[in-house]
């Protein structure tokens, strides 16, 4: 297949044109960073482009011309930029890539959306989901400039689907780690209190293999998937760290996949796309530590 993924440049998008290239796809990729000239220049195809500019939105798509676009490009979090310069980028980018998918006839589109998504994550008043773990029926409740626009953009999905012959995925991650990131895994493991998204987390690798299965395996309309890993960051019981963290005012628990699973459930993953994570932090810090790094 021809792939086109944007925001090739993040963490996300550079993993996900490993595992395409790796499985036999031809791969091109965008982001609004330069490219690199010279001797040296890409290792992939690059096409650079605003996506906030619907010109050059589809001016990349018709050049990359397509069968799958895996779209990861965007503001990846809320810390460093304005609410509004976060929702404006994001909002626009999703909607031009929407909307060159549908004019050029790009069979299917592959959405990183978050976690975020369901609002408790970032919540500006915090509040807790109505069970876990969290699954795809779970209702949106997104509040900041982030979460909203991570949320419009799977219904931006849903309204492709509906107005042409595209079929969509959205990918909700939990906190991605990449091979580096587990360096500092005990920081996250000691920041365990009332935890943000209930000790979850993806590995890139992991989230990297789904994205190909999605891209890659038929499914009608607009399907929305979780992707985390089966045990939680801390290898503890779920049940306890619920316990321990919200008391009284835990939310109630239903199908746990295992007992020391995190605050999401990838049932529908496995179910959809065949996806079987199998990464570990466990493994990650073992691997670090015999390599002379720090846990």
């Amino acid at each position: 297949m021809r792939v086109l993924i944007t925001g090739a440049r993040g963490k996300v998008g550079s993993f996900a044109a490993e595992a395409f290239r790796a499985a036999g796809h031809r791969v091109v990729l965008s982001d609004i960073a330069p490219a690199r000239y010279g001797l040296t220049g890409e290792r992939f195809r690059y096409l650079r482009a605003d996506l906030t500019d619907y010109g050059q939105t589809i001016g990349v798509v018709m050049a990359a011309k397509p069968d799958v676009i895996v779209h990861a490009a965007g503001i990846p979090d809320s810390s460093h930029d304005p609410g509004p310069t976060i929702f404006a980028n994001n909002s626009l980018a999703n909607f031009h890539v929407a909307e060159a998918v549908a004019q050029t006839g790009v069979g299917r589109l592959v959405y990183l959306s978050s976690e975020t998504a369901l609002g408790f994550v970032t919540a500006l008043r915090p509040f807790l989901p109505d069970y876990l773990p969290v699954d795809e029926e779970h209702a949106r409740r997104p509040q900041e400039a982030y979460a909203l626009s991570k949320s419009l953009g799977e219904d931006i999905c849903d309204s492709l689907v509906r107005r042409c012959d595209a079929t969509a995925v959205s990918i909700r991650p939990s906190l991605v780690l990449a091979p580096a990131d587990y360096a500092l895994i005990g920081g996250l493991q000691r920041a365990t209190g009332r935890s943000f998204n209930h000790w979850s987390y993806v590995d890139v690798e992991d989230l990297a293999d789904l994205i190909v299965l999605a891209a890659t395996t038929p499914t009608p309309g607009h399907e929305v998937v979780y992707a985390a890993q089966p045990d939680n960051l801390l290898g503890a019981s779920f049940r306890q760290l619920v316990a321990d963290a919200l008391g009284d005012d835990a939310p109630p628990l239903r199908d746990l996949e295992r007992e020391d699973c995190g605050g999401i459930s990838i049932a529908k993953a496995r179910r959809l796309f065949g996806w079987n994570p199998t990464r570990s932090w466990r493994d990650r810090t073992n691997a670090t530590n015999d390599n002379g790094g720090h846990q």
